[in-house]
């Protein structure tokens, strides 16, 4: 196993900054990862996994070893009538593993094309979009704990998978690598077009039979007229997530604000577009210098070209702050931040 030195990690996080490992290897499969973590060598070292880098904020160089991991495969393990189980590695790209199950005309992962990252990041976020979350067709991960070296099997429930978090971000924060994971997939297709512009651009494309393929390239054309591409500009997506406030302080905000964007839910409280929050701030297309905030999408934190992480980071405390004082509504950070 090749263990490289001061290395830059600019090409391996799509905000494209130029933070460095003191150490960096990758892996392509379990024993591979347990070769470096039973070395008498790096046991006292501070470890990262790194998987598409699309969900991370470096802010500082990493004093520690950077594990990146590159274990791929893509196979179904078993089916039922309605279902079938397909296992993927976790540095599978994500976009790519959806675009195989549609091609297998498998449905329920459709309304999640084009987000970046691989798939072992899917249920550490328990990313979503258009209405759908992972936690509707996730059904196990296999995971390896960092210090003890065992593989431990995660199911839907033992994830605890919450808005854009799992026990990976809490609890069990840094302690395990993903390997592989497992979506239950059905054959007989449930379309879900109703959330955002989804309808909206089917009739756009002319679309008179719904198909996964037809559902997948109206969310590709959505995100892309809205979201830049990080191969284009550096970032992370959705920076901040949305957030929940009970019902008492949406109706004062209603109140003051007609036009504020929610959505009731359905332990009472409602969810707010933090997009909408921020813009209303002014700070849609705010720029310090080559840090900003998205012409396009206020949710979306940007690297124009020579940014620092720690400088994205201090423009998001400024959205932070300045939502807050506003609305009174407190923004939570969705990346990771190093």
């Amino acid at each position: 196993m090749t263990i490289a030195q001061n290395v830059s990690l600019k090409p391996y996080n799509t905000f494209g900054l130029d933070a460095k490992a003191r150490y960096f290897a990758a892996f392509d499969s379990k024993e591979a990862l347990r070769e470096i973590l039973e070395s008498n060598e790096w046991k006292n070292v501070p470890r990262m996994i790194l998987g598409g880098g699309s969900n991370v904020l470096l802010t500082k160089d990493f004093d520690g070893l950077v594990l990146k991991n590159e274990i791929k495969g893509i196979h179904a393990v078993r089916e039922d009538e309605d279902h079938v189980y397909v296992k993927a590695g976790a540095g599978e790209n994500w976009h790519g593993f959806v675009q195989y199950c549609i091609q297998h005309n498998l449905s329920g992962l459709e309304n999640l094309s084009l987000i970046p990252g691989n798939v072992g990041a899917s249920p550490m976020q328990n990313i979503g979009a258009y209405g759908v979350e992972i936690k509707d067709t996730f059904y196990e991960l296999s995971a390896l704990h960092m210090n003890d070296h065992s593989v431990v099997n995660f199911n839907n429930a033992a994830c605890d998978f919450g808005y854009r978090e799992s026990v990976f971000k809490r609890q069990y924060k840094g302690q395990f690598a993903i390997l592989s994971v497992i979506y239950k997939l059905n054959k007989k297709h449930h379309f879900n077009t109703t959330y955002g512009a989804i309808e909206q651009e089917l009739a756009h494309m002319g679309i008179n039979h719904l198909s996964l393929q037809a559902i997948s390239q109206a969310v590709i054309n959505i995100r892309s007229s809205k979201l830049p591409n990080p191969a284009e500009i550096g970032n992370a997506g959705s920076f901040f997530k949305n957030p929940e406030i009970e019902a008492s302080q949406y109706e004062s905000l209603k109140a003051t604000f007609p036009e504020l964007v929610a959505y009731p839910l359905a332990n009472g409280r409602y969810k707010l577009a933090a997009g909408w929050l921020i813009e209303q701030c002014g700070l849609k297309g705010y720029r310090k210098g080559d840090a900003g905030v998205h012409a396009k999408q206020a949710l979306v934190l940007v690297n124009y070209g020579g940014a620092t992480g720690q400088e994205i980071y201090d423009l998001s405390t400024h959205v932070l702050d300045t939502v807050r004082s506003k609305f009174g509504v407190s923004l939570e950070r969705e990346v990771n931040i190093i």
